[in-house]
């Protein structure tokens, strides 16, 4: 045995993996040439071999946590649970300074580490593209406007505006925008080969629970002066003209082009990391953005930026355009997003900004409660116990499927009566739209939690001021649009057809367990 060993190499300052072994084959080649001095072989063997810096680790606790939620009843405190639980698996990455979640928190996912709804993050010098998720720039935008038409002829018009669902608009019915034009598409890598998703994308609103909401907002001289007094006078005095005005207000992410730039993003996030550190699970992977990779993945997520609100603008044009409607004035906030405040990346899952810009004013922001409850109107109190966040909505005590477990029969098929019944007393007195025309009763009030505990739980932390409300008048969502393209194609399939792919995936997955030298294993029934 040599002079030097693994051993000596990990004491000496070396990290464990290729760097062990080129340093024990320096060393064995030092004491071939004569070299019998053990500290003279280690220093030798550091000027060939340069000590690699030690791979990050999880920490064995996690960093700080504050909660701005407060557990109400038994379902609260489960959902709280599960939230707790995924929140400090998160903040056990080196990267992540601390961590803060909102009244609206609920489960995203169950992976390790992945962020939940209604949390936000520090994240030093890194952006950790799991932590905004894949609807980049999920946003708000509201436009004040006066209109002359009944509610029911604005929202013709507003389906005629917008388009909810999957894909894209098709070739004839393209939307242009300026921004679209950008030379950024074409010379940043994380966007190369995207153009095509951000143009079939405009004014898009996809599915799930994005919407375009008409409401109502009353202009009292408390909202005008709180807006004056915020540095927001401009907007004041557009507003103090009027009694009242409508707002159209629009929530949607950045579409196909914020999910393909996700995947990207994730699948860099996981190769930078493995080189710096290990055991980091998927959901916590980042990019250093003092390295150009990060640097240019932060980059993109600004055109990201600029492009949903594009597509925001678009189509209120578009419905005001439709509806001879004047615009008085507009407002905007992101919520699925990384904001860069120093060294810090502040990443936020579903939750609103709410601390002050370079300006000092509060920023203005946007949160919705569910279709049938007025979208609060708020200005930021940069809590710093909270990283200056709010929610951005009411949060889910309850997943979609779990939901709607309530309302089947005992065949298992839904009760559509009974989703009728429950749809019409919650949204009593509305107009509400479902864009593909089958209506999703998880996306109607009962699907999230109470909106004055929500409210309730804003102002008991300190997140924001309500400084006015936009009550409802109609709502369109995307509604049940039925099985995804995949689905339908297979249910026009023959038996037979169906057996032949299915031996054919058999077949495929049998001959992938022999070349692996895998041994046979039963399946796994479902849950």
């Amino acid at each position: 045995m040599g002079l030097v060993n693994g051993s000596d190499l990990i004491e000496a300052g070396w990290s464990e993996g290729p760097d062990i072994g080129r340093a024990l084959a320096k060393a064995a080649e030092l004491e071939a040439r004569g070299v019998h001095d053990r500290a003279y072989i280690l220093k030798l063997v550091a000027r060939d071999v340069p000590k690699t810096k030690p791979r990050l680790e999880n920490r064995a606790e996690p960093a700080p946590l504050a909660e701005a939620i407060q557990a109400t009843c038994e379902a609260d405190e489960q959902n709280l649970e599960k939230v707790r639980r995924l929140m400090a698996d998160l903040l056990r990455t080196p990267v992540i300074e601390r961590g803060a979640i909102m009244p609206d928190a609920c489960p995203a996912g169950h992976a390790p580490a992945t962020i939940p709804v209604g949390g936000a993050i520090a994240v030093r010098n890194a952006i950790i593209p799991s932590a905004h998720s894949a609807d980049i720039c999920c946003s708000m935008f509201a436009t004040f406007f006066t209109c002359e038409k009944e509610v029911a002829a604005m929202l013709d018009d507003l389906t005629a505006s917008t388009r909810f669902g999957g894909g894209g608009r098709r070739r004839d019915d393209l939307v242009h925008h300026p921004v679209l034009e950008e030379e950024v598409l074409y010379t940043n890598p994380f966007l190369d080969g995207l153009r095509e998703a951000a143009v079939i994308h405009m004014a898009d609103q996809g599915d799930g629970n994005h919407f375009a909401y008409i409401g109502r907002l009353e202009v009292t001289p408390e909202l005008t002066d709180a807006l004056s007094a915020a540095g927001y006078g401009e907007m004041a005095g557009a507003l103090s003209g009027h009694g009242h005005t409508l707002v159209l207000v629009t929530h949607h992410g950045s579409r196909g082009l914020g999910a393909k730039l996700y995947v990207r993003g994730q699948k860099a996030a996981r190769k930078a990391t493995d080189r710096i550190a290990r055991d980091i699970p998927d959901a916590a992977a980042w990019l250093d953005f003092r390295e150009k990779e990060g640097a240019d993945y932060w980059e993109a997520l600004q055109y990201v930026s600029r492009w949903t609100r594009a597509n925001h603008e678009s189509i209120h044009e578009r419905f005001l355009e439709r509806s001879g409607g004047t615009r008085v004035t507009s407002a905007g906030n992101e919520h699925n997003f990384v904001w860069k405040r120093g060294e810090d990346f502040l990443h936020g899952k579903g939750a609103t900004p709410a601390w002050r810009d370079e300006e000092g004013r509060p920023l203005l922001g946007l949160i919705p409660l569910n279709m049938a409850e007025p979208i609060l109107l708020v200005l930021g109190r940069d809590n710093p116990e909270f990283m200056g966040f709010a929610p951005h909505g009411a949060g889910r005590n309850l997943s979609r499927s779990a939901l709607m477990r309530d309302f089947k029969n005992a065949d298992g098929e839904v009760d559509e009566k009974r989703v009728a019944t429950s749809l019409a007393h919650t949204t009593a007195g509305l107009d509400i739209r479902w864009f593909h025309g089958k209506s999703d009763l998880s996306e109607s009030p009962i699907g999230y939690k109470p909106a004055a505990q929500v409210k309730a739980q804003i102002a008991q932390f300190g997140l924001a001021d309500v400084v006015a409300e936009i009550t409802p008048l109609g709502c369109i969502m995307a509604g049940d649009s039925g099985p995804p393209p995949w689905i339908k194609r297979k249910l026009e399939l023959s038996p037979k057809q169906l057996r032949a792919i299915e031996h054919r995936a058999d077949r495929r997955k049998e001959h992938q367990r022999l070349k692996s030298g895998a041994l046979p294993v039963e399946e796994e029934g479902e849950e």
